[in-house]
């Protein structure tokens, strides 16, 4: 007789995706407005001067200038973008 073994149910096979997460542009790099400098969960950084922050904390820029980091009171994080020199005199 012929016989067909039964098919095992598998219990994998339910992980998701990576969410691409994380600092996209660095320090002293420049960016141009709209440019996203870090995708994160919470607040992790937080929007200095010429950033936005949006609906899922993304930070992006809204001038075009240099990227920095700085650490502030109670260990905060604060992304800002320095404009060129140039558009400052604008």
């Amino acid at each position: 007789m012929a016989h067909k073994k039964a098919g095992g149910s598998s219990r994998n096979g339910r992980d998701s995706p990576g969410q691409r997460l994380g600092v996209k542009i660095f320090g002293g790099q420049i960016v141009v407005p709209g440019n996203i400098i870090v995708r994160q969960r919470g607040t992790k950084f937080h929007p200095g001067t010429c950033v936005g922050m949006g609906r899922d904390h993304t930070i992006f820029a809204t001038v075009e200038g240099a990227v920095q980091f700085r650490a502030r009171r109670g260990g905060r994080t604060y992304i800002s973008v320095v404009p060129h020199p140039a558009e400052a005199a604008e």
